[in-house]
């Protein structure tokens, strides 16, 4: 007996060893028993949409153009005997910028006004003896036609003093052509010609080219399709005119700095090039600094119109279809997410200006796209909104 009762007592005491060895799992088998914690709602960036004035702009390449130019050339023949301005300079209208021998022209000038002077002696004398026939034929002393005969030499003596006059203002003419002078104020090139040069009135080449840079113009040419587009939009009342007179112009300059003036549109051309199928125009800058410079290559941006109470998005926001249709994700009341085709007009800067399918005050999702699943025939997804930046 006592030996059972040993054994029965080792048993006991190494079943309770088991039991307390052995891991605690009450919790674990309560929560496997309950339901499944639903997962969170994926966080996604939106924009809350606002309508606002825009102005539909247009970027086009160009180059400038000086607003004056013009090309000094002699009007008179002669050895050139000084060049009188410095290379790339600044030179004014009227300012000398050559020399030519002036030894033919002062002689000139001399002769006819020597040739004035006895024109106007002759004048003199014919008035004189005029003068005189005028009493004599009151006297009777002489005929009609000997009267008259005098009186016709008096006028032809005073004809020859006008020619006279003439060539004396002709002469002093060419002898102030022997100086050449700047035509306008500008900014002067380099010199054809040197001190010795023979140069002719009816030369081709021009001695020297002076271009006006302030102001300064900007060529650009605008795709035809562009302008008729722009015409439609208008005609349609999608877009306004801008109200102002002369639409405004912005560059960029081939360094990719902004200019820093503000240029307006001079005029479109009438013809369309047959070759580019474009449009010139021409658009004028304020150019104080002359940091423009002709032939220069930029970057324009003209204001063409305007629309009022537009609403944009940024591009990123914007989605396409298989088909290429346009739409955007909304984030709806309680989160959920609906997609809205939408009709996007065209790019301004980092956004898109749409047409139709949005309103003021929806939030579109512009970031965490790929959080957002469709399941097909199931209920919209839903999300957690944050602000993000346009």
């Amino acid at each position: 007996m006592k030996r059972v009762a040993l054994i029965l007592s080792s048993t006991a005491l190494l079943a309770a060893a088991y039991f307390l060895a052995a891991p605690s799992r009450p919790a674990a088998s309560q929560e496997s028993a309950g339901p499944a914690a639903a997962p969170p709602l994926p966080i996604v960036g939106v924009v809350t949409l606002k309508a606002e004035d825009v102005t539909i702009s247009q970027m086009l390449n160009g180059r400038a153009a000086p607003s004056v130019i013009a090309e000094v050339r002699p009007q008179v023949n002669g050895i050139i005997l000084s060049r009188l301005f410095e290379e790339g300079s600044d030179v004014t209208r009227d300012m000398q910028l050559y020399q030519i021998n002036p030894a033919l022209y002062d002689a000139q000038l001399n002769q006819a006004e020597a040739g004035l002077a006895k024109a106007r002696a002759n004048v003199s004398v014919a008035e004189a003896k005029l003068a005189r026939y005028r009493r004599l034929i009151q006297a009777k002393a002489v005929n009609q036609q000997e009267y008259d005969e005098v009186e016709a030499a008096s006028k032809q003596a005073e004809a020859e003093v006008g020619i006279a006059e003439a060539a004396v203002r002709l002469a002093r003419i060419n002898v102030d052509y022997a100086k050449v002078r700047s035509p306008i104020t500008g900014r002067i090139g380099k010199s054809s010609v040197t001190q010795g040069a023979l140069v002719t009135a009816s030369q081709a080449a021009p001695l020297a080219v002076v271009q006006q840079l302030d102001p300064i113009y900007v060529d650009v040419a605008q795709p035809v399709s562009w302008a008729l587009e722009l015409k439609d939009s208008l005609r349609a009342g999608v877009l306004q005119n801008t109200g102002q007179s002369h639409a405004a112009v912005r560059l960029t300059l081939d360094n990719g700095q902004p200019y820093p003036e503000t240029g307006k549109l001079l005029f479109a051309d009438v013809t369309v090039d047959q070759s580019t199928g474009s449009i010139s125009l021409r658009a004028e800058f304020p150019n104080p600094n002359h940091v423009l410079l002709p032939g220069m290559f930029v970057t324009a941006v003209l204001d063409m119109a305007q629309k009022s109470g537009a609403i944009t998005i940024p591009q990123r926001a914007l989605l396409r279809e298989p088909d290429g249709g346009a739409y955007v994700l909304l984030a709806g009341a309680g989160g959920a997410v609906e997609k809205r085709p939408v009709k996007p007009l065209r790019a301004i800067g980092a956004k898109w200006l749409i047409g139709d399918g949005l309103a003021a005050g929806e939030k579109v999702v512009v970031d965490g796209f790929h959080l957002i699943r469709f399941p097909p025939g199931g209920p919209a997804p839903r999300v957690e909104t944050v602000e993000a930046e346009d």
